[in-house]
């Protein structure tokens, strides 16, 4: 189903959705890959992935909502409900290695079309790091939007923690989220994975 208007989506919104998704990131000279244990011996991660929102081949209108006002090329009609499944590569360019996955549903939220309320899945399998994240939130198509991170499997269990979503590259059907983690591991969680 081809469209004129833009309809990204980031992490959320995949974060604001890939137009109003959620994220992709990656471990890049760009970006900061840092893990510290702090006094309190609270774990943490940090790092930057890209996530690539390609309308009708990644990511898919399911619901037109209805047109309000103010609605213009990256905005998309309020009660807009799409799904996606993304991949998260080390670089804003898309041949880069793919270290992830991101997958979902977002439904634009806002009567200005910008933002949408994203649940997410994101899969990593990076050198050190392998399991998945959940994450929720309202993501915005044209600013940086905060999503936190509600829970993970394999070497992300126990986390918390946020994600956010910035948008890099927002022209024609191809769009670029650069997607922050800011990941935590409880004290008990370290030692249980110890």
């Amino acid at each position: 189903m081809a469209s004129s208007r833009h309809c990204p989506v980031t992490l959320f919104a995949v974060f604001p959705l890939l137009s109003l998704i959620i994220l992709p990131c990656a471990i890049a000279s760009t970006s900061h890959y840092h893990h510290h244990n702090h006094n309190h011996e609270l774990k943490s991660l940090h790092f930057s992935l890209y996530q690539h929102d390609i309308i009708n081949q990644t990511v898919y209108l399911i619901v037109k909502g209805v047109v309000g006002p103010g609605v213009g090329q990256v905005a998309v009609p309020f009660g807009t409900i799409y799904v996606f499944q993304e991949p998260m590569t080390v670089t804003a360019n898309r041949s880069s290695a793919v270290v992830g996955v991101v997958q979902g549903s977002s439904t634009v939220s806002s009567f200005d079309g910008l933002e949408s309320m994203a649940v997410a899945k994101i899969t990593l399998n990076m050198k050190h790091y392998k399991g998945s994240l959940s994450v929720l939130g309202i993501a915005h198509s044209m600013k940086p939007a905060d999503h936190p991170v509600v829970g993970g499997t394999g070497d992300f269990l126990f986390v918390q923690g946020y994600v956010t979503s910035s948008p890099v590259d927002l022209k024609g059907n191809a769009l670029v989220y650069k997607i922050e983690f800011h990941l935590y591991w409880p004290p008990y969680a370290t030692k249980l994975m110890t």
